[in-house]
């Protein structure tokens, strides 16, 4: 396993731990905010062309990505007028890619979760 991607020792957690984690998880509720994290995980892209990737208008697309934002789950670059987005924590990385992974295997073995 990745340095990076660690277990702690469960003595270590907290309870902040979980109610971050649950909030997390809340964040990620939505659809869209799924599919951006997914696209993310990949590479940085810009507004527009997350927004076009995904069918959703420009303000949908920076309305979810400002919440990912504020949160901290994405960051962002000015690039002259554009705004770039990035994820670059590993560990929202594996939790977006296995969870989407995870539902695609599924449904191509014809099983339902």
């Amino acid at each position: 396993m990745d340095d990076a991607l660690s277990r702690y020792d469960r003595d270590d957690i907290v309870c902040d731990d979980f109610a971050r984690a649950a909030a997390m998880f809340a964040l990620m509720g939505s659809p869209v905010r799924v599919q951006l994290l997914w696209r993310l995980a990949e590479r940085e892209h810009d507004v527009t062309s997350l927004a076009d990737a995904l069918g959703v208008s420009v303000a949908t697309a920076s309305h979810h990505l400002g919440r990912l934002r504020l949160s901290g789950l994405v960051s962002h670059r000015a690039d002259g007028r554009r705004q770039v987005y990035s994820l670059d924590d590993p560990h929202l990385v594996h939790l977006v890619s296995d969870g989407v992974d995870h539902f695609a295997d599924l449904r191509r073995r014809g099983r339902r979760a």
